[in-house]
């Protein structure tokens, strides 16, 4: 039987902007595929780049935040499961949906841990060591614990989320989707290849920070080696700060927008990307293994998406190491190609979406089935419940009421 499936957006997925849209299209993709009837539901304004869900049969809503119409709404839908879109989402609407749908399954798609960003990015900013308890860390995994069952994309960040003693019953790896490697002959060799290539989205601070890095560090290291070599600059809302940056004497070559980022990742012989801070997997890198192009980063760029299995390029936190190998990988032939079939493997075995399909279906409808045996056994869930719906619903209905007097004195 067909289930009613709602997902409630932080925004209108943009898979050519951000692997955060990547990854929601492939969830929608999972659930079709299944048979379910999709809604998406958003309060944000769609852009030109927004995908468009109607094409594959998902119907599409736009909600009020901070509105009684979304509980009208949702009561009239009645959905079978509901999908948050990022933990903020299920602050936001999560009260709603517990008031109003008591007996839908709730799950939290955490795209990548929010607070283990926020921390490496203080952490970095101060020049000290990560601290992980903080306001961001209470806010998220209070939301974690409220859900019936939270989506993980990296085996490291379930480990992390097990260290705070959350039930390993809340938590489910689903990694990115993938399909299988096409033959290697659909990319270009080695030889066919030239230059680096970095790409992100600079509304994301871990590639704003990247960019800048790679202009004032890296690459002026790079090009005293390689003074025939260009870094070319990829990524969605590339404003004037990043457009700034380009400069064709220092052969920093700086684009915007991709219209299609594994074509324009597999035109180069190296994705150089080396993080500085960040969580979860990384987008940016399952498009290079799919099109055959080794990845030049850090521990924290590669972190959780390999498990014991060989990197496809170069992970380094030390700068002249880095360099050195970087070099390495440019030059030989022999090294590139190693590389290039340790990310072919890395797809085959961790990302394939026939591996996680449907063991995926098969735990929700097992969820389904013992949902209040299942939530019997999260009584911090239910606690947190109980508060949040005094908290987080009077701050709401304040808000919307303070709307209401802004809208008739104006």
């Amino acid at each position: 039987m067909a289930r009613k499936v709602l997902f409630i957006g932080l925004v209108w997925p943009e898979p050519t902007s951000s692997a955060a849209g990547t990854r929601i299209i492939q969830l929608v993709e999972l659930f079709l595929a299944n048979g379910d009837e999709l809604h998406f539901a958003s309060a944000a304004s769609k852009s030109d780049f927004s995908f468009d869900l109607s094409s594959l049969g998902v119907n599409e809503h736009a909600i009020v935040l901070n509105h009684h119409s979304f509980d009208t709404w949702v009561t009239a839908l009645n959905p079978d499961i509901v999908v948050y879109d990022r933990f903020m989402i299920e602050e936001q609407y999560g009260w709603r949906v517990q008031q109003h749908c008591p007996n839908c399954l709730r799950i939290l798609d955490t795209e990548d841990l929010h607070f283990l960003r926020y921390a490496r990015q203080q952490a970095l900013k101060r020049n000290e060591a990560v601290n992980l308890i903080n306001d961001v860390t209470k806010r998220e995994i209070a939301s974690i614990l409220r859900c019936d069952l939270s989506l993980v994309i990296s085996f490291k960040e379930i480990e992390i989320l097990k260290s705070f003693n959350i039930n390993e019953d809340l938590l489910y790896y689903l990694p990115f989707l993938e399909d299988s490697i096409t033959s290697v002959q659909n990319h270009p060799s080695f030889d066919q290849r030239k230059d680096f290539v970095f790409i992100g989205n600079y509304l994301h601070e871990p590639n704003w920070q990247t960019l800048q890095y790679l202009k004032t560090t890296i690459w002026p290291l790079l090009r005293k080696k390689l003074p025939n070599v260009s870094l070319h600059i990829y990524g969605a809302y590339a404003g004037d700060k990043v457009m700034q940056l380009h400069n064709a004497k220092e052969n920093f070559i700086v684009h915007g927008r991709a219209e299609n980022a594994r074509e324009t990742i597999a035109k180069h012989r190296i994705l150089l990307a080396p993080l500085k801070f960040g969580a979860g997997a990384k987008g940016k890198f399952i498009d290079a293994m799919q099109t055959g192009t080794p990845i030049a980063t850090t521990s924290v760029g590669a972190e959780g998406m390999t498990m014991e299995l060989a990197w496809p390029g170069v992970i380094s936190d030390d700068l002249d190491t880095f360099l050195t190998q970087v070099l390495n990988l440019y030059h030989d032939q022999t090294e590139w190609l190693k590389a290039q079939q340790c990310g072919f493997e890395i797809i085959e075995q961790m990302y394939a979406r026939s591996t996680f399909e449907k063991p995926f279906m098969d735990e929700l409808s097992q969820l389904e089935n013992s949902l209040s045996t299942h939530r019997r056994k999260n009584f911090l869930g239910e606690l947190l419940h109980h508060h949040t719906l005094q908290s987080t619903k009077y701050l709401s209905l304040w808000i919307e009421e303070k709307n209401k007097h802004l809208s008739n004195t104006n």
